[in-house]
């Protein structure tokens, strides 16, 4: 699975970061972004969570 930020459309919110921040943190923009756009299949699982409650869509994955 891979994984990326929109950075326009990302508001901030942090709800990614909270569900999983092993994947997901800020960046120096204070927007959200993916730390590593692979995967982990443990980690899959909640990279699907932040997805599903990212308000914007902006977490796009394959």
């Amino acid at each position: 699975m891979k994984v990326t930020v929109d950075q326009e459309l990302c508001i901030s919110c942090g709800l990614c970061i909270s569900i999983c921040d092993e994947v997901f943190h800020w960046n120096a923009d204070d927007r959200a972004e993916a730390v590593a756009t692979d995967v982990p299949e443990e980690l899959e699982q909640d990279v699907q969570e932040a997805v599903e409650s990212c308000p914007t869509d902006a977490i796009k994955y394959a």
